[in-house]
C-alpha cells in the first residue's frame, strides 16, 4: 500500500472475531488480512497499522453485533459503512462460503460502489427502538398465552361466556372463578391465568414508558404531528420514529413505502409485464403498525374527539396534510374494495400510501421547525 492511497476494507463480524480484508483504491488484488479478536483493543490496533484513519474506507454487514463498531470506528475518524445484507450482490454459482471470503467479498464491492449502506441510528434512537420493540414482544407473547388458554377450554368443552366481550373486565371474572374437575389441569390452568396476568402488566409497563416519549423524549414534535393522521396512535407514532428515524430522510414517498417492503414486486421481461405481491423486503416493524393503522381508514372520514385531542396544538398545514390524508385513504379503500379487492390487500394498498403522508408530516414538520430556527436568529 502506498501511502496516500485509499484502502477499501471488508469487516466480517462475529461475536468474537472479525475477518478483514483490504482493496487498494482503483485496481489491485483484494487480499485477505487475517482475522482479530473483536475487541475495542483490536480494532483500534488496526486502524493505528493501517492509518491513517482518514483514507480508510471500512465497511461490514448490519447484523445482530450492532452498530457499537460503527460508533467506535467514526470516534477513530474512520470513514464506516454498515451495509443491507439483503442487497449484497451475490453470482449464482457462488457454492463455498467462509469468513475470510466474506470479507474479501465486501472490500471488493465497496471499492466498486456497489453496496447499500443502511442509515445507522442514534443511540437514543436505538435505545426507543429497543423500548417499542421489547413492547411488541410483550404483546405477542400475552397473545400466545391467551390462545394456550382458550385452547385448553375449547378441549375440556368448557363454553365461554356468549354475552361477554372476550377479556373483559366481566369476562376475566367469569375466568377467575373457573375450576376444573382434574387437579393437574387445575393446576394447569392456575399457571395459564398467572401468567396471562403478569404478560399483561409487563405491557401497561412497557406501554407507559412508550407513550412517555410522546411528551418528553428527543423525538416528541415529530410524535405528536405523526399522531394527527388518523389511526397513528402514540404507539405506533412512536415505533415509526424509532424504526425511520426522520422520515423525511428519503428522497420520495415511494422510497420509504420501498424501505417497509410495502411495494410490488415485479417480473417483466421484453414486452411482458407482471407485478405480484408485495416485496417484504424492508422493516417488518414499519410494515406490520403501517398495515393495523391502515385498517382504521376503512371508516368514513371523521374527526372524532380523541383525534382532535391528538391534532390539539399542531400547526394548520401538518392538521391539513392528516385531513387530506384522512380522506383519500378512505376513498383508496373504498374503491378497492368495491373493484372486488379482499379487504386485507386493500388495507395493505391503504398502508403504502399512508406512509406518504407520513412522509409529508415528517418533511413539513422539518421545515417549520427550520423556519423557526432562522427566526431566532
Amino acid at each position: 500500500m502506498s501511502e496516500g492511497t485509499t484502502v477499501f476494507v471488508g469487516l466480517d463480524v462475529h461475536k468474537a472475531t472479525i475477518a478483514v480484508a483490504l482493496a487498494d483504491a482503483g485496481a489491485g488484488e483484494v487480499r485477505s488480512y487475517g482475522v482479530i479478536p473483536n475487541t475495542p483493543a483490536a480494532v483500534a490496533r488496526l486502524v493505528k497499522k493501517l492509518g491513517p484513519a482518514g483514507r480508510l474506507r471500512v465497511c461490514y454487514e448490519a447484523g445482530p453485533c450492532g452498530y457499537v463498531l460503527l460508533r467506535q470506528l467514526t470516534t477513530l475518524g474512520v470513514a464506516c459503512a454498515v451495509v443491507a445484507p439483503a442487497l449484497i450482490p451475490s453470482k449464482p454459482g457462488e457454492r463455498i462460503k467462509t469468513d475470510r471470503k466474506d470479507a474479501t467479498k465486501l472490500a471488493r464491492l465497496h471499492r466498486a460502489g456497489e453496496l447499500t449502506p443502511v442509515a445507522a441510528p442514534t443511540p437514543e434512537q436505538e435505545a426507543l427502538r429497543d423500548l417499542t420493540r421489547a413492547r411488541q414482544a410483550a404483546q405477542q407473547d400475552l397473545h400466545r398465552l391467551r390462545q394456550r388458554l382458550r385452547t385448553l377450554l375449547l378441549r375440556l368443552g368448557i363454553a365461554e361466556p356468549g354475552t361477554t366481550k372476550r377479556w373483559s373486565a366481566r369476562w376475566r371474572i367469569w375466568l377467575a372463578g373457573l375450576t376444573l374437575e382434574q387437579p393437574l389441569q387445575q393446576a394447569v390452568l392456575d399457571d395459564l391465568r398467572q401468567a396471562i396476568g403478569e404478560t399483561a402488566a409487563r405491557v401497561d409497563r412497557l406501554t407507559a414508558a412508550v407513550e412517555a416519549q410522546a411528551s418528553s423524549g428527543p423525538f416528541a414534535e415529530l410524535i405528536g404531528a405523526l399522531t394527527s393522521l388518523r389511526g397513528v396512535g402514540v404507539v405506533t407514532a412512536v415505533t415509526l420514529v424509532a424504526e425511520l428515524g426522520d422520515p423525511g430522510r428519503f428522497d420520495s414517498p415511494r422510497q420509504l413505502m420501498a424501505f417497509a417492503g410495502l411495494v410490488p414486486s415485479e417480473h417483466s421481461s421484453g414486452g411482458r409485464e407482471f407485478r405480484g405481491r408485495i416485496t417484504k423486503t424492508g422493516n417488518a416493524h414499519v410494515r406490520h403498525v403501517a398495515v393495523e393503522a391502515a385498517w382504521h381508514c376503512r371508516r368514513k372520514p371523521h374527526v372524532s374527539r380523541e383525534l382532535a385531542r391528538r391534532q390539539r396544538g399542531q400547526s394548520p398545514a401538518v392538521i391539513a396534510i392528516a385531513g387530506k390524508g384522512q380522506a383519500r385513504l378512505h376513498a383508496r379503500y373504498v374503491h378497492l374494495v368495491v373493484k372486488g379487492k379482499p379487504k386485507p390487500k386493500a388495507a395493505v394498498a391503504v398502508a403504502r400510501e399512508l406512509l406518504g403522508f407520513v412522509w409529508a408530516i415528517a418533511r413539513q414538520v422539518a421545515a417549520e421547525r427550520a423556519t423557526a430556527t432562522a427566526i431566532a436568529a
